[in-house]
């Protein structure tokens, strides 16, 4: 990860620039808010101030530094791990197993039995769970395949599963979910996928190692350069391009529709819209997208 431009803009106090003084100013919300869009490609509307203030006063306490307009000059010549704290700080990470279960359905009940009736085709699939978070997604996508394909084992089948956020990705790698993580999940696919046991005092679930087989984590800035060379058969990204404006957003869709492949799918979150952003896909379901150009 690279540090921000040196030529960003000058960087003002304003009148309440120490972070515990009450919420930070019109400047000091526009300088950090510019940092994180040339750093992550996020925009934050102005709805986020008391957000972002709440997440920098971590990174505020622990570098010692006493007021926003110092921590940006900090962040301009930081080393790399204060460049990745400060990006996990600000980026948001909510999610559940099977969230948007239409979703998951499509796969199960139209895209994989189609996949599977191809018969002498190719048995290579591909799924990207870009924004992956702490993990629900991809080990929802995991146990969809597992459900839903015969022969798993025959085939030639990953899903990568990305994210900014380096934090979340060690959630993702471990594969271990406290009791409330997994509560809407049913009985009976919880005792088949995870293995229940007793951390502290408390019930946590493993992910199977049938699930975590099939699954790729890699840290990925989406605005970056992606070192995936061949193409995704579907592209989960849910809830993430809300976060992007419309230039941004732009940007974003024409390079996943060159990373699907023809006819593939791209999924996008319940508030989420290709209108007026991307003229490559079809809407065929409930914010279901198949590429067409």
């Amino acid at each position: 990860m690279t540090g921000i431009s040196k030529s960003s803009g000058p960087v003002t106090a304003g009148a309440s620039s120490d972070s515990t003084a009450g919420l930070m100013g019109d400047q000091e919300f526009n300088n950090i808010r510019a940092v994180i869009k040339e750093m992550t490609g996020i925009s934050m509307g102005d709805s986020k101030r008391l957000l972002v203030q709440r997440r920098l006063s971590t990174r505020l306490k622990a570098t010692g530094i006493t007021t926003i307009g110092a921590y940006i000059e900090h962040l301009k010549t930081a080393k790399a791990a204060e460049l990745e704290a400060f990006t996990n700080a600000v980026t948001t990470n909510l999610t559940s197993f099977f969230r948007e279960n239409h979703h998951f359905e499509f796969l199960r009940d139209k895209f994989l039995p189609g996949l599977a009736a191809k018969g002498g085709g190719s048995r290579r699939l591909r799924i990207w769970s870009a924004g992956c978070s702490t993990g629900e997604e991809p080990y929802s996508l995991a146990m969809t395949l597992q459900e839903s394909l015969q022969n798993l084992r025959q085939w030639d089948a990953k899903i990568l599963a990305t994210d900014l956020d380096s934090d979340v990705l060690k959630t993702c790698k471990g594969g271990i979910y406290a009791q409330n993580r997994v509560d809407n999940m049913s009985e009976s696919r919880l005792k088949r996928w995870f293995i229940k046991s007793s951390e502290h005092g408390d019930d946590v679930y493993s992910a199977t190692r049938d699930l975590r087989d099939l699954i790729v984590f890699n840290q990925l800035n989406l605005m970056k350069e992606w070192p995936m060379r061949g193409k995704f058969s579907v592209i989960f990204c849910r809830n993430v391009v809300i976060y992007f404006d419309k230039p941004t957003q732009r940007i974003l869709m024409d390079r996943y529709a060159n990373a699907i492949e023809d006819g593939g799918y791209l999924i996008l979150g319940h508030s989420e819209s290709l209108n007026n952003v991307s003229d490559r896909f079809e809407l065929v379901g409930q914010t279901i997208y198949r590429k067409i150009m």
